[in-house]
């Protein structure tokens, strides 16, 4: 007899809770094979392939394409043994209840035993419970208000031509309230009824229009959208962040890597080489290689530059990062960030290649723009953001010339230093793009 063995979504990693069925892989009646992908799903880090660790015939799927699932939740069930054949719905349930679901390794996540078994949350069921017949309750009778009574008989006025004035005019001398002796009537209070019904009204104030939908379409803050708008949100309110930038020659800076480029072997990026100039310019100033720790009231200096580099895909914009980038040389940045390029387009990074990140680079000019306010990549301390390199006039050694210059703009937490901290490393930075020559004296 085939044994239904359920395989429930498992952790992905990083502390993730839920993930969005993105497209499945397999249908109802399909025979898979031990470790083979079943469904994509996408977290708010990556978007990840789930391999399935039984092998057999698979009797169901949960959730439809979009749906989110908890970690922990029932994902697929397969009828394992030799003469295992899809079954009824019902039947799938039954066995897989009496399965004992005995887990296996998952190759790529391995079982993380140092985590405490995770319980699902029971829902209340509501849909199925009858409802009790209650009887439905009498509302008292209470009494309509009563309008008050009109005053009966004639309204005191000073004369019967005030009189006439005000039925001319269409004022109701009951609604007056007159300003002579006991109440009495007087043309001015006539006079002042009339000016006020003149006067120009007021535009009526149209009334507060019900709340109505947007018109347009909508687009649900969820996956790597939904993490992207909660890390920036966080960053903006938690971080009391200030922003200096300078415009730098990079000619020599291109000159330079053209020739080390002349000299044959894999291709050197200016962003590799502007990240080993960050790397060299975190030495010299570790404030701005660190996190603040709220709960122990604590700035964190880091020991390794973890760098984040920003990397616009179809998915949005994500930040992978180069584990340890301060022992690399401008040929294995310029190779790592190739790798984690490559991968953060076809939507294959994992968790771990976004997470951990100590500093972020954010090379906007590939847009075209030349200089922006780049927002902490949060829980970091700063951002180096650089612009378009662009031919522009420049006054070099005296004279008016055509240099390729860059502006570069420093975001940094207030929090972890000073003005002068942020302006040193920015202007070494820069010293570093006007005469490549400056980095050697650190290397």
């Amino acid at each position: 007899m085939p044994q239904v063995m359920e395989f429930k979504l498992p952790d992905l990693g990083e502390g993730l809770t839920e993930a969005e069925i993105v497209r499945w892989l397999v249908a109802v009646g399909d025979v898979v094979a031990i470790d083979q992908p079943v469904v994509e799903v996408e977290t708010a880090k990556a978007m990840v392939e789930v391999p399935c660790p039984y092998g057999g015939v698979v009797t169901a799927r949960f959730g439809e394409e979009g749906t989110e699932l908890p970690v922990g939740a029932p994902l697929i069930t397969v009828a394992v043994g030799a003469a295992s054949l899809p079954q009824a719905p019902a039947a799938q349930a039954a066995e897989a209840e009496g399965s004992g679901n005995v887990p296996r390794p998952l190759i790529g996540y391995g079982e993380d035993h140092s985590r405490p078994a995770r319980r699902r949350r029971v829902r209340p069921v509501t849909a199925a419970v009858s409802a009790p017949v209650v009887a439905a309750p009498v509302a008292p009778v209470v009494a309509a208000p009563v309008a008050p009574a009109a005053v009966a008989g004639p309204v005191p006025v000073i004369s019967p031509l005030v009189r006439k004035l005000a039925k001319d005019g269409g004022v109701d001398l009951r609604a007056l309230t007159g300003s002579g002796p006991e109440g009495l009537i007087l043309r001015a209070d006539v006079e002042a009824a009339l000016a006020a019904l003149r006067a120009p009204q007021p535009a009526p104030v149209a009334a507060a229009a019900p709340a109505v939908a947007a018109q347009g379409e909508r687009i649900p803050l969820k996956g790597v959208r939904g993490a992207v708008a909660e890390k920036l949100s966080r960053s903006r309110r938690e971080i009391p962040d200030a922003t200096c930038w300078v415009d730098a020659d990079a000619t020599e800076l291109m000159a330079a890597r053209a020739a080390m480029n002349a000299v044959g072997g894999p291709k050197i990026s200016v962003l590799a080489l502007l990240a080993r100039i960050c790397t060299a310019a975190l030495a010299r100033y570790p404030e701005l290689n660190s996190t603040v720790d709220l709960a122990a009231k604590e700035i964190v200096r880091l020991p390794s530059v973890h760098l984040g580099f920003a990397a616009q895909t179809e998915r949005g914009l994500v930040v992978p990062v180069v584990r340890d980038a301060q022992h690399r040389n401008p040929e294995s940045l310029s190779a790592e960030f190739a790798r984690l390029t490559e991968l953060a387009r076809s939507g294959k990074l994992a968790p771990a290649d976004l997470t951990g990140g100590t500093f972020t680079l954010n090379n906007y000019g590939v847009f075209g723009v030349d200089g922006s306010t780049p927002i902490i990549n949060h829980p970091e301390a700063a951002m180096l953001g650089v612009g378009r390199i662009i031919d522009k006039p420049w006054v070099h050694e005296g004279q008016l010339a055509v240099r390729k210059v860059v502006q570069l703009s420093l975001t940094f937490d207030h929090r972890v230093c000073d003005g002068g901290t942020a302006g040193g490393f920015l202007r070494y930075v820069a010293d570093c793009v006007e005469s490549p020559a400056v980095l050697l004296r650190s290397l």
